[in-house]
């Protein structure tokens, strides 16, 4: 079988504290197998890379995909304004492995792709800001946290040609977002109380959606992977 390599970053479970984690006391990668069947439905080759990777695993490689995840912590010396039990936060191994992944991508020239907090590594690479929790930062905003909404996309974006459309719904199951995307970045798509729902870079094949393609209902999922891996194809 032939077609590009798609690097995907794994997840990292420390296995740790009160629930014990996925496995109790043991260091656990894992993946949504979704994300990898995506990949080969579009065409490609999955190629998964545990945390702590070197980034030259990614020599020889045709594109990057950071899967959805866990959160990021509010800066040091915010207020604690944030509910504690909001955040379930991301390993900081975890968070630092998968920003070296998308440097040394895009370094390389290599076409990425992010899903809900692979989105918001995205803008945070770029020097972006978050909204660490919607429901304090944003009260106004529509319940983002789980079931569908719709959303309105950039006229001539890059994400409005994969989708083939303007306005589609889309799952939702996130409590943090995009506050600006970042240098290099542009905001393409938004849901209707102006929460971010996409950026993109505005050179070369740099796309992160707040939502997950990997299991929403219908094709529009089938053609980000496929714009995804078609771009990965021509680099």
């Amino acid at each position: 079988m032939s077609g590009p390599r798609i690097a995907i970053s794994m997840g990292l479970d420390l296995g740790r504290g009160a629930a014990g984690g996925l496995r109790a006391g043991r260091d656990t990668l894992y993946l949504d197998t979704r994300y990898a069947e995506a990949v080969v439905t579009a065409g490609g080759l999955p190629v998964l890379l545990p945390v702590g990777t070197p980034e030259a695993a990614l020599d020889g490689l045709d594109g990057l995909l950071i899967p959805g995840g866990d959160d990021f912590p509010p800066p040091a010396g915010t207020p604690a304004k944030w509910p504690h039990e909001a955040f379930t936060i991301a390993p900081e191994a975890q968070r630092g492995f998968d920003a070296r992944l998308v440097s040394a991508a895009r370094e390389r020239g290599l076409p990425i792709f992010g899903v809900c907090y692979g989105m918001q590594l995205l803008a945070l690479a770029a020097g972006g800001q978050l909204v660490y929790d919607l429901p304090t930062e944003r009260p106004g905003a529509a319940a983002h946290g789980a079931g569908e909404h719709g959303i309105e996309c950039t006229p001539g974006s890059r994400l409005a040609a994969a989708l083939g459309t303007l306005r589609c719904q889309v799952n939702s199951r996130h409590h943090q977002a995009v506050a600006e995307p970042g240098e290099g970045f542009r905001v393409t798509a938004r849901s209707s109380d102006g929460v971010v729902e996409a950026i993109e870079s505005v050179e070369g094949f740099a796309l992160g959606v707040q939502w997950h393609p990997e299991d929403l209902e219908g094709d529009l999922g089938d053609r980000l992977f496929g714009a995804f891996v078609a771009a990965a194809r021509d680099r």
